[in-house]
């Protein structure tokens, strides 16, 4: 089998090229620099270039399936400038791929796995959410995750599978929100934010790269929710990630009021709250490897110190 993936050095790309090629899945990723990961006899670098709509289509050259993880952090101030990049860069990527294989009907593409989040989920305090239900949320994230998911659709006149992983927030040692806040708590600078009554929905970085790998050698296709399933209200994540690194939190919650004015939009990855179900990944048969809170934390936590 052989892999093309977007967004192969980032927070999920890396460790599921890792992942994907110890077990002899050859990999094509798509780039702007080949200095990025290490070319070898399972790994291959092609470029591409989203503002001139171009790609190397040797890049899809015996393909089977695309797994579609581009995308620019939420984690940087949302200027409107930055925002457009934020929408651009996942959506105007799978453009691209879709305009590539159109233009080459003899490829073999057979799957499409592109990430998504839980974002497009309504926040809520009292609501849980599975991959059927209807509500949509409101907000930039939410519309984000729609037009990602649309992009997605547009596949289906190829005649290709299509799979889409929402995913909630991602506990990794090195990337994401995670060595951040393990470093304010280990600096007893650690608060939490609003009210603390907010659900996180949460996936460690194995599970996840696990479930990529599951979905795309059992061939899956719709909608799943990548999160463990015991998710947490904001209050006993930081409180249990306090526990985790034998330090305690002291500090009063930082007020909405503050984060919004200090945030404005951004507010909303702090602030939001989505209880999601994991039910369809498990009732495949996927089994999640960290579904308690305070081992995954220790076992992050092993990783960064």
């Amino acid at each position: 089998m052989k892999v093309l993936i977007t967004g192969a050095t980032g927070l999920v790309g890396k460790k599921l090229v890792q992942k994907l090629t110890s077990n002899g899945i050859a990999v094509n990723y798509l780039t702007h620099s080949k200095k990025s990961i290490p070319e070898t006899a399972l790994i291959k670098a092609f470029y591409w270039n989203l503002e001139k709509e171009t790609i190397d289509k040797e890049a899809i050259l015996n393909v089977d399936a695309i797994i579609h993880l581009a995308g620019a952090t939420v984690s940087k101030r949302w200027t409107p400038r930055y925002q457009k990049e934020i929408l651009n860069s996942r959506v105007n990527g799978i453009k691209l791929l879709i305009k590539t294989l159109q233009k080459n009907p003899n490829h073999q593409v057979k799957h499409f796995i592109s990430a998504s989040g839980i974002s497009i989920y309504p926040t809520s305090l009292s609501q849980q959410y599975n991959e059927f239900s209807t509500s949509v949320g409101h907000g930039f994230l939410a519309e984000v995750v729609q037009k990602w998911e649309q992009a997605v659709n547009e596949l289906d006149v190829l005649n290709i599978k299509t799979a889409k992983i929402r995913t909630g927030l991602v506990l990794d040692p090195h990337q994401g929100a995670f060595p951040i806040m393990y470093k304010t708590v280990k600096n007893y600078v650690g608060a939490n934010f609003g009210n603390g009554k907010q659900i996180y929905s949460w996936i460690h970085i194995d599970d996840l790269v696990g479930v990529y790998q599951y979905v795309l050698q059992n061939k899956l296709e719709g909608v799943y929710n990548a999160v463990a399933s015991n998710p947490v209200s904001a209050n006993v994540f930081l409180n249990t990630l306090a526990k985790a690194s034998d330090t305690k939190i002291w500090l009063p919650n930082i007020p909405s009021i503050f984060l919004n004015l200090g945030l404005g939009q951004m507010s909303s990855l702090l602030l939001d709250s989505q209880y999601v179900l994991n039910d369809k990944i498990k009732a495949t048969g996927f089994v999640f490897k960290h579904e308690n809170l305070e081992a995954s934390f220790i076992d992050i936590i092993k990783k960064i110190e």
